[in-house]
């Protein structure tokens, strides 16, 4: 319990002190107008309140992954907590509030431009390939797993097909209308249900007396698996997620000012971290390893969720429970394919005013993802898994440079972005998914690629500068349209 209580203050304190560093690092600059202004278009350049973005904001990057991946990190026991708390206060609210803000720079561009512009133009092209494949599989599971915990509250009354149709036809609404039309209308409700159920689940905790484990670094895992890399590819959304890269930019889009930024951007990403903790610690003090590790390979995560909301709150406020769990992958697998849809757009540089330009994009997707629905979940989540923690450290990078071109303090960016890099390499090197080597060799792969790319990096930022100072090549850092005319 003492390790659970202490996290959350720790995230919460994080917020002032390191988010505040880390802004003040940025330079946040007030008097510059945002694109929501220089860009508006009534479409996705809509200037909203600071409230309404930032409940926007979280919704759009907390999808299933702060519930499904913590759930499943609970195997390894309370090391999880301290991914989940350093994770987040370090790697994943840098990164979500850099990639929002150096994209709010930048006319709301997108993770593809921004990685053209800072790394090199033959990024633009990976990254695009990578943000697309992550996109739609996000916008794939977000459909599959919500469809899986509707048909079970509906006890076969609606099968999980129905629900499927009936989720693929409102993300092609959130996908097409205008951002303050649907999104921003609907948003306020999903997000009462969201705080029902987190709030409702952590007091139930505390109040009914549940043992949450304190900090070990054992591994509990029931199968013994390696602690790295696999518990942080596991647990991503709730410590740090390359998707919420693609998600920033949305918002960025339609910031009101600069000063936003912290608490839109670095404080939800914490907020969704004490959403981790929360399901953490249920799974944790409610089912042992063994019985976790059963119920996963039977019920899977969908019933575990369940079982959790129903146990702790009763069977009426537990299945609002869930239904505010249903919420948060509605909430990101809408907005997962809008961004597809405006990467493509800025991409191919398709103007998206009018709406048959939008389906125009949007059918061929959704072609694809209902194609998607056929495959195995847990196939799916692995290679989400690989490309979500790969598009992280793509964003911490671009970050890095960034901040680094500046000669600030870039290594706020650029530890976490090597840590992940090393992360997800061995993670691919050693998985079945990818190159089926033995552990050992995978660290050691791993290690010499990091390295490499960590050369690379300070070899880019050397010709960079240095063609800045010959006069070659000047830097260019933002779009230029946000400076407010001298009065």
């Amino acid at each position: 319990m003492i390790t659970f209580l202490v996290s959350i203050v720790l995230l919460v304190v994080a917020y002032f002190t390191y988010g505040k560093y880390v802004e003040k690092v940025f330079g946040v600059k007030e008097e510059r107008k945002t694109p929501a202004y220089t860009m508006a278009d009534g479409v996705d350049y809509v200037p909203m309140s600071k409230n309404k973005n930032s409940l926007i904001q979280l919704l759009n990057i907390a999808g299933v992954g702060p519930i499904f991946g913590p759930i499943m990190g609970a195997l390894y026991g309370p090391v999880a907590f301290l991914w989940i708390v350093l994770g987040a206060i370090f790697a994943g609210a840098v990164h979500d509030y850099l990639t929002g803000m150096i994209s709010l720079r930048n006319k709301g561009a997108h993770l593809p431009d921004l990685a053209g512009k800072f790394l090199g133009k033959a990024f633009k092209h990976i990254v695009n390939v990578f943000a697309l494949l992550l996109l739609v599989l996000v916008g794939t599971v977000f459909v599959s797993s919500p469809a899986a915990l509707l048909g079970d509250l509906t006890n076969g009354w609606m099968s999980v097909g129905v629900w499927i149709i009936i989720i693929f036809g409102y993300y092609v609404l959130a996908t097409i209308l205008p951002v303050d039309k649907i999104i921003g209308r609907l948003y306020p409700i999903f997000g009462a249900l969201l705080l029902i159920s987190a709030v409702g689940i952590g007091a139930a905790l505390l109040i009914q007396g549940y043992t949450i484990p304190e900090l070990t670094f054992q591994n509990m895992h029931p199968d013994n698996l390696p602690i790295f890399p696999l518990l942080f590819l596991t647990i991503s959304c709730g410590a740090l997620s390359g998707f919420h890269a693609t998600q920033s930019p949305i918002i960025s889009r339609t910031t009101q000012g600069e000063s936003q930024g912290r608490y839109i951007f670095y404080g939800m990403m914490i907020a969704e971290a004490i959403i981790a903790m929360i399901w953490a610690a249920a799974a944790m003090s409610i089912f042992n390893g063994q019985d976790l590790n059963t119920l996963l390979n039977t019920v899977g995560t969908a019933g575990i969720v369940k079982e959790v909301s129903v146990t702790t709150l009763g069977a009426v406020v537990g299945t609002i429970a869930v239904l505010g769990v249903v919420v948060l992958p509605i909430t990101s697998g809408d907005t997962a394919f809008r961004s597809a849809r405006m990467i493509i757009a800025d991409y191919i540089g398709m103007a998206q005013k009018k709406v048959s330009k939008r389906f125009v994009i949007a059918i061929p997707m959704f072609v694809i993802s209902i194609a998607l629905t056929q495959v195995d979940f847990t196939i799916l989540w692995r290679y989400f898994s690989w490309a979500n923690q790969s598009t992280a450290a793509i964003a911490l990078w671009v970050a890095a440079m960034y901040l680094a071109l500046q000669k600030k303090n870039f290594w706020i960016a650029a530890i976490p972005a090597a840590f992940i890099t090393m992360a997800t390499f061995t993670y691919i090197f050693n998985a079945k998914i990818g190159f089926n080597l033995s552990m050992q060799t995978s660290y050691i792969a791993a290690i010499v690629v990091t390295i490499i790319i960590i050369i690379g990096f300070f070899w880019g930022l050397k010709r960079k500068l240095k063609a800045a100072e010959s006069g070659f090549k000047p830097i260019v850092l933002d779009d230029g349209l946000g400076t407010l005319p001298t009065k």
